[in-house]
C-alpha cells in the first residue's frame, strides 16, 4: 500500500510575461500538429533585450510559455488513452504533453537560427501565435541532455503513429530536429 502525503499549504505565484510567440501559420486548435521546421519569432519586450545579449552563441534555447488558450484542469479525471487515439494505453495527464493542465506551461527547446535586437528566430517550437512567453534561457547540453533517458513504450508507438499520419516531410523534419539536439 502506497502512503499518501498531504501536500503543503497551496501558494499562488506571480509571473509576468517577458515577451510574446509570433508565428505565420497561426493554430489556436490545441490538438492540431505544428510543423517544426516553422519558424517562430520570439518578440522579447525591449526592457529585457539587454538580458538577450551572448544568447545568439547558442545553437538551442529553453523556451517556456503559457498556454493561455488551453483549458485549465481543475480536477485530474480517469487515465485517458493517451492523445485520445483509440487502443493507445491509458495514462494520467501527467504521463502526456496535453496543454489542459493544473498550470497551463509550455516548455520546448527549439533551434535558434538568428538575433534580431529583440526578436529571436527558432525551429521547433509548437507555441500558438500571441503566447506569452515566461523565459528563455540557453541550452546547456551538460545540464539539460541526459543519454539515460527512457521513454515507456507506448510513447515510442504514439511517435510512429503519428510520424505515419504527418508523412515523410513532418516526420523528417521532427527527426532532424532530434538529430541536432543531441550533437
Amino acid at each position: 500500500m502506497v502512503e499518501r502525503v498531504v501536500s503543503p499549504v497551496k501558494r499562488w505565484f506571480r509571473v509576468q510575461a517577458i515577451g510574446v510567440v509570433r508565428r505565420s501559420d497561426r493554430q489556436d486548435d490545441p490538438e492540431a500538429f505544428f510543423d517544426p521546421a516553422a519558424v517562430s519569432v520570439l518578440e522579447i519586450d525591449l526592457r529585457w533585450e539587454a538580458g538577450l545579449d551572448g544568447l545568439e552563441e547558442f545553437s538551442h534555447l529553453v523556451v517556456m510559455w503559457y498556454l493561455d488558450r488551453a483549458a485549465r484542469r481543475r480536477t485530474v479525471g480517469e487515465p485517458r488513452a493517451a492523445e485520445n487515439i483509440a487502443g493507445a494505453k491509458l495514462v494520467g495527464f501527467f504521463a502526456t504533453r496535453t496543454p489542459r493542465r493544473p498550470n497551463p506551461i509550455g516548455i520546448g527547446c527549439p533551434r535558434l537560427q538568428r538575433r534580431e535586437g529583440n526578436r529571436l528566430y527558432v525551429t521547433g517550437l509548437d507555441a500558438w501565435d500571441g503566447s506569452p512567453l515566461l523565459d528563455i534561457k540557453g541550452y546547456y547540453p551538460r545540464d539539460e541532455l541526459r543519454p539515460d533517458a527512457t521513454v515507456p513504450a507506448w510513447l515510442t508507438d504514439l511517435w510512429r503513429r503519428r510520424d505515419a499520419e504527418r508523412g515523410p516531410v513532418a516526420s523528417a523534419a521532427g527527426h532532424e530536429l532530434d538529430e541536432r539536439s543531441s550533437s
